[in-house]
C-alpha cells in the first residue's frame, strides 16, 4: 500500500440564503494525505476510504448561519462538508474497527476522511454487505439513516393498526418510499404525494401505494386529501411542511398521529418567508399526537430494525429505488437536485468502487 494518496474535498464556500447553488460549494484540487493515522489524530480515530456519500434534505439547514433552534451543528465555511456515507476502514485506533472493515455513518465529502471522536460513535460496522446479498449502497438508505427514520417514525411513534389510513408526503424519496411499504405490510391503506407523474406511477406500481397524487397538479390540497381519504387520515408521515401540513390537519381523524421527519418545503425560504401553520387548532379539536424526531436519538433500535427489514429486502417484499450520481465532482449538483425534485428515489453519490 502506498504511503500517501490523492484526496479531493468538497467544501462549503459561504453560508447560503435561499436555494443553494453549485457555486456555494467547491471541489478543491487533490492533495496528498497519509494512509495511516498520525500523532495528531486522537485515540479512537478512524481513517476511511469513502465509497458512497448520501445526499439528504437535513444538510440544507446546515448550510445556513447557525441557529439556536437547530438540532445539528452548521457547516463551517471553508471546511469539508460532512454527511452520512459508506466507507472502508484504512487505519484505526478504535478497538471496534479494523482495516478492511466496511462502515456506515458520518464521514466527509472527500476521498479519504479521518473520523475522530465523538463522531466515531456514529460509525457502524457493516455485517451484511455485498457478500450477504445486500448492496453496500443500501447503507446510505434503507439500511442506513433513512431506513431507521422510516421505521422509528412509523412503527414507534405512530404505532399503526391494521385497517388504518396513512398519508405520506414526499413519498418517492429515501424515507417516504419505505414508510409506504411499511404501512402496506402493517395492513394499512396508504396514499402518497409526489411532484411528477413519473413519481406518482412509481408509488403505485413499484412501492404498492394504494393511491397517489401529484401535489403540483392539485389547486386545493385539502380537497385532494378529502378525495383520497373520505373518512380521514389516521397517520401522517410528515416530510414537507407548509401548505401540505395545513391541509393534512384539516383531514386528520380524531386521535390521529403525525410523525414529523422533515419540512423540506421550508428549508430554502428566508426568514419572514416561512409558511405559518394556520390550522393548528385541529391538534386540540381532534386530539392529535404530533411528534418531531431525529434518527440519532433512536440508534439503540437499529439492531431491531435491521433484523426486521433484512428478510424483506432479500426476498423482494420491500423494493428500494436509488438515484446514483457518479463521482465526487458531481456531489454538489446531486445535493442541490433534492430541493428541485430532480431525484427519483434515494439520492446518493458513488465516489469509489466497492473493492477499493
Amino acid at each position: 500500500m502506498a504511503a500517501t494518496a490523492a484526496n479531493r474535498r468538497v467544501i462549503l464556500k459561504d453560508y447560503v440564503e435561499g436555494y443553494p447553488k453549485e457555486e456555494h460549494m467547491e471541489l478543491l484540487p487533490a492533495t496528498e494525505v497519509p494512509l495511516r493515522l498520525t500523532s495528531d489524530d486522537p485515540p479512537g480515530s478512524v481513517l476511511v476510504r469513502n465509497l458512497y456519500l448520501s445526499c439528504d434534505p437535513y444538510m440544507r439547514p446546515k448550510m445556513s448561519r447557525p441557529l439556536r433552534a437547530s438540532y445539528t451543528a452548521a457547516f463551517v465555511p471553508g471546511s469539508v462538508i460532512t454527511g452520512y456515507g459508506v466507507a472502508r476502514v484504512v487505519d484505526s485506533s478504535d478497538p471496534r474497527l479494523s482495516p478492511g472493515d466496511l462502515v456506515w455513518g458520518i464521514t466527509g465529502w472527500e476521498d479519504y476522511s479521518v473520523v475522530k471522536p465523538p463522531v466515531t460513535a456514529f460509525l457502524s460496522k457493516i455485517s451484511h454487505g455485498a457478500d450477504g446479498g445486500v448492496p453496500l449502497s443500501y447503507y446510505t438508505g434503507i439500511l442506513g439513516m433513512p431506513g431507521l427514520t422510516a421505521y422509528v417514525g412509523f412503527h414507534e411513534i405512530c404505532a399503526p393498526k391494521a385497517g388504518e389510513t396513512v398519508f405520506v408526503s414526499a413519498a418517492s424519496g429515501a424515507v417516504g418510499q419505505l414508510v409506504g411499504q411499511f404501512a402496506r405490510l402493517a395492513g394499512c391503506r396508504v396514499v402518497g404525494s409526489a411532484g411528477s407523474a413519473e413519481k406518482v406511477e412509481l408509488l403505485k406500481s413499484k412501492f404498492g401505494f394504494h393511491d397517489a397524487f401529484n401535489y403540483k397538479e392539485e389547486p386545493d390540497l385539502a380537497a385532494a386529501l378529502a378525495r383520497c381519504f373520505p373518512e380521514g387520515i389516521d397517520i401522517y408521515f410528515e416530510n414537507v411542511g407548509g401548505a401540505m401540513l395545513d391541509a393534512v390537519l384539516l383531514n386528520m381523524r380524531v386521535h390521529g398521529r403525525i410523525a414529523v421527519c422533515g419540512l423540506i418545503s421550508q428549508y430554502n425560504l428566508k426568514d419572514g418567508e416561512k409558511d405559518a401553520v394556520r390550522n393548528l387548532f385541529a391538534v386540540i379539536a381532534k386530539r392529535l399526537k404530533l411528534q418531531g424526531f431525529i434518527e440519532p436519538d433512536h440508534k439503540h433500535l437499529y439492531p431491531k430494525y435491521e433484523e426486521w427489514v433484512l428478510p424483506y429486502i432479500r426476498d423482494g417484499t420491500i423494493a428500494y429505488v436509488e438515484d446514483v450520481a457518479e463521482g465526487l465532482e458531481n456531489a454538489p449538483k446531486a445535493l442541490i437536485g433534492l430541493f428541485h425534485g430532480r431525484n427519483v428515489g434515494k439520492q446518493l453519490v458513488r465516489i469509489a468502487a466497492d473493492d477499493e
